[in-house]
């Protein structure tokens, strides 16, 4: 296996992952009917609201997360892999091995 076979591979399963952890903190709530709202004291309704904005802010961060991971899928079939969207520096192999879907450089990532 190559290391392109191997880089499509991890990206592949991380997509693969995100969609499964979307697809959970997206599903529709097991009683749609249960109004969840914020009261004046902490209680299930109070709980349940932190809870469900804190999985709202959760599934932001994995949706980007899965664009980056697409794009990078694409990046290799284009023959970009492993060059910023931003700026066209190449991205450090380092950065690219701990984090496979990187499509930007750290500077471009930074300013992000």
């Amino acid at each position: 296996m190559g290391r392109t076979d191997a880089v499509r591979t991890r990206l592949e399963e991380r997509r693969r992952d995100l969609t499964g952890e979307l697809d959970e903190l997206t599903a529709a709530p097991r009683d749609p009917m249960t109004a969840v709202s914020f009261g004046k004291r902490v209680g299930d309704g109070t709980t349940q609201a932190v809870e469900r904005l804190n999985q709202v802010g959760t599934a932001d961060v994995l949706a980007a997360m899965l664009v980056d991971v697409e794009r990078a899928l694409a990046k290799l079939d284009e023959g970009t892999y492993g060059v910023c969207d931003v700026c066209g520096a190449e991205i450090p192999a380092e950065r690219l091995e701990a984090r496979p879907w990187s499509v930007l450089c750290v500077g471009c990532s930074a300013a992000r």
